[in-house]
């Protein structure tokens, strides 16, 4: 029986405060009910200029970052959560994390392939998914542009855009520190300060986070909690105006994150395997391991970038010049029993394995372009932009067999990327009239991409997990088109409405991994989409309601993806152009605000994300009898709900109650329809009472999560007997308490 009475104290404690809030206000909630204020305007850079929301011709969430903090969504995985159109797959270290949209992600852990939904810092494309998945600090607001926005963000935007934007320094001196406590010791201290450093010309501001969380899985074997993170990072930012036509930012920032991603078993369907874990039993609610060896990830991100801006005479021309490294070392098993310590558990069936590889990735980008003056009869953005991106990877496996003939063999692997990216592009809004406008743009690109590969092993034949030693390099170049045709129009001052085409392109890839083979050193071809979206946009009661609606439909064709190879008797992945899919559905974000002391939102988003045609490679592992079925990671249906309510005291200070519910309906993880990797409908409930002193700069929260205790996973990973999971910060109840200092 798990113990109540931490909880029950919240609880009786959060009541009497809300109760006394309520009682308190009760007479007041009368007189306000007819009295509402406008929902905020979101200010968004989707069309890389700062432009309403409301008036831009694309679907879009915006989240808040100060709320993500409160909420204790930190990082990309936590964040779509309040995004229905975006989900997000785990496994293993960072470099094997993806973000899909509307259905549609890259699965592959080649540096050979770049991601289907690009992302984006301070303007700063990230080539590699994996350099933004480990913190999020001093975030202003992101950005999650849905469906394909190739014309002005680039080649690996054929699926969408994560845009994060970051707070400026501000011309008032002020700081912050805060600090976070919440249920199995996870901490997160964060602080900052800002200010001009010569008024009205220069301003700066620096920002530090250190957190730390033991996890959520416990490693029988000594007793140990595992799944969990330690994370250091500091951010820094200039912003100099030298003169009114001129405005420069340097950014800088350093984070350096361990962790312990673990994956348990989740379900078994072997006596031996079930023999080997005890006493763990698989189970859907699993969080135990028997694991002589953890996994233990590293990584390090870093990065310097100007982004200069200059006007004239209604013109003004942008610069963004970045440099980024990425540095990542993963020790991780493969099997959920533990490894070569423990021969006993091991058998041949079952081999335990270690995997030990580092990655070190380096990015040199340039982007330049111009945007013309507001309220011309044509307005536009053009620009040309070049990335450079060098990898190298080493990778090692270590495999013990069991049994009477106990034996240890590896391989090694060391390969890498050289990838070069030219582009020109440009995208013009012809304003035919005050209430109808057409778009049309394109987007020219070059790419050039070459590897090299060599891998070594201590047999001269196959064994569980290592090809035999092998040695290739090749070299492709493509040239893609990118481009996007509309028509928008003013239903009235407070309503619009939209259609458009637009074409996506992902340029070419090779399956550069471990176990690459030589039929893998053919290019694979680049892959384009074709997409079609309506939308309406408007608002109503004097703003104090708007409404999002968005209908797509977008076919791809030679489609990259990873399926399930036998080579020598060992199962293998393996990265293909793998056919024609398509994603289909409707979107509706809601926010209103019926009195000034309520506001509602709310997203859903319906996905219907199919496979059309697969093409089957000879000798496949796995069946491709695969067309009309579902994509994984891709729920039919998604949403997110929050309500909050504020409060002022009688004392000077403000209390705000907020309540947020997210659910999504059955998910298939797995590309060939694994029955065992699907995940059961489920919904989380999240609820905070915050109370603040403005005139103090006080704010003191209490934060409560998955109230109802739902147990879930965000993968669910089949293997030979056995099936494991991922299991997420918030697999079960937990409750947590923040504080904030503003001075």
């Amino acid at each position: 029986m798990r113990k109540q009475s931490g909880r029950v104290r919240f609880a009786v404690g959060s009541g009497l405060v809300l109760s006394a809030a309520l009682a308190g206000a009760a007479e007041d909630d009368a007189a306000d009910a007819g009295q509402g204020e406008a929902v905020a305007s979101v200010t968004v850079t989707a069309t890389r200029r700062s432009a309403s929301l409301q008036s831009v011709p694309l679907a879009v969430s915006v989240v808040d970052g100060e709320r993500l903090e409160r909420s204790n969504r930190t990082s990309i995985d936590t964040v779509v959560q309040e995004v229905p159109s975006a989900t997000f797959r785990q496994q293993g270290g960072n470099k094997d994390s993806t973000l899909f949209v509307r259905g549609i992600g890259t699965i592959s852990t080649s540096p050979g392939v770049e991601p289907t939904v690009s992302t984006v810092v301070d303007g700063v494309v990230y080539a590699r998914p994996g350099q933004a998945t480990i913190d999020l600090l001093d975030i202003d607001r992101i950005e999650v542009l849905r469906g394909p926005q190739g014309t002005l963000f680039g080649k690996n935007a054929s699926s969408g855009v994560l845009n994060i934007v970051s707070r400026a320094a501000s011309e008032q001196p002020g700081g912050f520190v805060d600090a976070s406590y919440y249920q199995g010791k996870e901490k997160r201290v964060r602080a900052g300060v800002t200010g001009a450093l010569k008024p009205g010309v220069l301003r700066g501001a620096v920002s530090a986070v250190l957190s730390d969380y033991d996890g959520n899985v416990t490693n029988v074997q000594g007793g140990g909690r595992v799944n969990g993170y330690e994370r250091r990072g500091v951010r820094g930012r200039l912003d100099f105006t030298p003169n009114a036509d001129l405005d420069i930012a340097l950014i800088a920032d350093y984070l350096k994150s361990d962790s312990s991603p673990t994956q348990t078993a989740y379900r078994q369907s072997s006596a031996a395997f079930a023999q080997a874990l005890l006493p763990v039993v698989a189970g859907v609610e699993n969080r135990q391991v028997n694991a002589d060896l953890v996994n233990a990830i590293a990584d390090v991100n870093k990065g310097i970038s100007a982004q200069v801006e200059w006007r004239r005479d209604g013109y003004t021309v942008t610069s963004i010049t970045a440099l980024r490294d990425w540095s990542n070392t993963q020790r991780t098993t493969t099997s959920p029993i533990g490894n070569s310590a423990d021969v006993a558990r091991v058998t041949s069936a079952y081999p335990a394995t270690r995997d030990i590889g580092t990655l070190n990735f380096r990015q040199v980008s340039q982007e330049l372009r111009v945007a013309s003056p507001r309220g011309q009869a044509v307005e536009y953005v053009a620009g040309a932009f070049y990335l450079h991106g060098r990898d190298r990877e080493t990778y090692r496996r270590i495999v013990t067999t069991g049994g009477t003939t106990s034996a240890t063999d590896s391989g090694r692997a060391d390969y890498g990327i050289d990838s070069d990216s030219y582009a020109l592009f440009g995208e013009g809004t012809f304003n035919l009239t005050p209430a109808w406008r057409l778009i049309a743009g394109a987007r020219w690109t070059r790419d050039e991409l070459a590897y090299d590969h060599v891998r070594s092993s201590t047999r001269t034949v196959a064994f569980p997990g290592v090809q035999p030693g092998t040695q290739s390099a090749g070299d492709t170049s493509e040239t893609g088109y990118s481009g996007r045709l509309g028509v928008q129009h003013d239903l009235a001052a407070n309503a619009t409405a939209y259609a458009t085409w637009s074409r996506g392109y992902k340029g070419p890839a090779y399956n550069v991994f471990f176990n690459m083979l030589p039929r893998d050193a053919l290019a694979l071809a680049p892959e384009t989409s074709n997409a079609f979206e309506a939308g309406i946009k408007g608002n109503a009661f004097e703003r104090r309601l708007t409404v999002n609606v968005a209908l797509f439909h977008t076919g791809y064709a030679n489609y990259q993806a990873n399926f399930y190879d036998t080579v020598a008797g060992a199962v293998v992945t393996r990265l293909v152009n793998a056919g024609d899919v398509s994603t289909r559905g409707a979107e509706i974000d809601v926010s209103a605000r019926p009195t000034h002391r309520v506001t509602v939102s709310a997203a859903l988003a319906y996905t219907d994300a199919r496979i059309d045609r697969f093409n089957c490679p000879p000798a496949a592992a796995a069946s491709c009898n695969l067309n009309g079925r579902t994509l994984p990671f891709a729920p039919h249906f998604k949403s997110f709900v929050r309500a909050a309510y504020a409060l002022p005291l009688a004392n000077g200070w403000n209390a705000d109650v907020s309540a947020d519910y997210s659910y999504q309906t059955r998910t298939q993880y797995d590309l060939f329809q694994s029955p065992d990797a699907i995940q059961p409908a489920y919904g989380i409930v999240n609820a905070a009472i915050e109370l603040s002193s403005p005139a103090d700069g006080w704010k003191v929260a209490l934060v409560g999560k998955n109230l109802a205790d739902k147990s879930y996973a965000t993968n669910l990973v089949s293997a030979t007997g056995y099936v494991t999971r991922v299991v997420p910060r918030d697999d079960r109840r937990y409750f947590g308490i923040t504080a904030r200092k503003e001075f």
